[in-house]
C-alpha cells in the first residue's frame, strides 16, 4: 500500500467532503436552523425531492439528465483517490458486479431491515410534529419524470454510499481510526446530510448508517448497500407518488 503522509490524507478528505456530501451536510444543518426559527413548527413545514422531475420541457430534462451525470464527479473522484497500481477501486471497496445475485439479495433484504421501519419513523415524526412533510415529484404520467426520479436515486446511492461507506472507511482506518468510531462519524455525518428533513430522518439516517457501516465491516461490499439505497429511493421517489395516485381514499 502507498505511503500518504496523515497531513496529506486529512487535506484530501476535507476536499472531498467539501466537494460533496460535507457540503450538502452543511447546508442541511443550516436550513433545519432556519426551519426552527420560523414561527410555524416543523411539522407545518415542507420541502420537495426533486421538484424539477415534473417537466415536461425537453431541455430542462436534458439539463437536469446532465446535472445528475455532473453531480456524479465527487464520487468519481473518490474512486480515483483510491485507485492504486495493480489494485482496482472498484473491486477493494466491492462496487462490481461480482456476486450479483447476492449483491441483489443482500440489498432486498436492507430495504426490509432499513426502509420498512424508516417509514414507520417519518410517521412517527410527522405526528410529534419533528419532521417536515417530504413531498415527492408528482409523476402526472409523465414517462421522463420517471427517468429523472431513477437517474436521481442512482445518484444518491451512489454518492451517499461509496463517498460515506467505501470511502471514508478505507481512509478513516488509514488514519488509525477504530472500526465503530468510523461507523458511528459515518452514521453522524449522514444524519447532518438529511437534517432538512427535520428531526426525525436525522435520527433515522443515523441508525441507516450504523447498519450500512457494519454491513460494510462484514460483508466488505459497497454494492449491496448501492442496491438497497438506490431501491429506497425508488419506493419513495416514485412507488409512494404512484400509490397516491392509484389508492388516494389509502393515503
Amino acid at each position: 500500500m502507498m505511503h500518504v503522509s496523515r497531513t496529506r490524507l486529512w487535506w484530501e478528505i476535507a476536499l472531498v467532503l467539501a466537494v460533496s456530501v460535507g457540503r450538502s451536510a452543511f447546508f442541511s444543518v443550516l436550513s433545519l436552523v432556519q426551519a426552527l426559527t420560523r414561527e410555524a413548527s416543523l411539522g407545518e413545514q415542507s420541502t420537495s425531492l426533486n421538484p424539477g422531475a415534473a417537466t415536461i420541457d425537453p431541455w430542462s430534462i436534458v439539463s437536469q439528465v446532465f446535472s445528475h451525470l455532473f453531480n456524479l464527479a465527487p464520487v468519481a473522484l473518490a474512486i480515483y483517490f483510491l485507485w492504486q497500481p495493480g489494485c482496482s477501486a472498484f473491486r477493494r471497496i466491492g462496487l462490481d458486479f461480482r456476486m450479483f445475485g447476492r449483491n441483489v439479495g443482500g440489498g432486498i433484504l436492507l430495504v426490509v431491515v432499513i426502509g420498512v421501519p424508516g417509514l414507520g419513523l417519518y410517521a412517527l415524526g410527522r405526528a410529534l410534529g419533528i419532521t417536515v412533510q417530504v413531498g415527492a415529484a408528482p409523476l402526472d404520467g409523465a414517462w421522463t419524470a420517471i427517468l429523472l426520479l431513477t437517474l436521481a436515486a442512482l445518484r444518491a446511492g451512489l454518492t451517499e454510499e461509496v463517498i460515506f461507506i467505501g470511502y471514508l472507511f478505507d481512509r478513516l482506518r488509514r488514519l488509525g481510526w477504530s472500526t465503530w468510531t468510523i461507523i458511528l462519524s459515518t452514521a453522524a455525518l449522514r444524519g447532518a446530510y438529511h437534517a432538512y428533513q427535520g428531526i426525525g430522518p436525522i435520527f433515522g439516517n443515523i441508525a441507516m448508517g450504523i447498519v450500512f457501516g457494519w454491513v460494510y465491516h462484514r460483508w466488505g461490499r459497497v454494492m449491496p448497500l448501492v442496491v438497497a439505497h438506490v431501491l429506497i429511493d425508488l419506493i419513495a421517489f416514485i412507488g409512494y407518488p404512484l400509490a397516491v395516485a392509484w389508492w388516494p381514499a389509502l393515503f
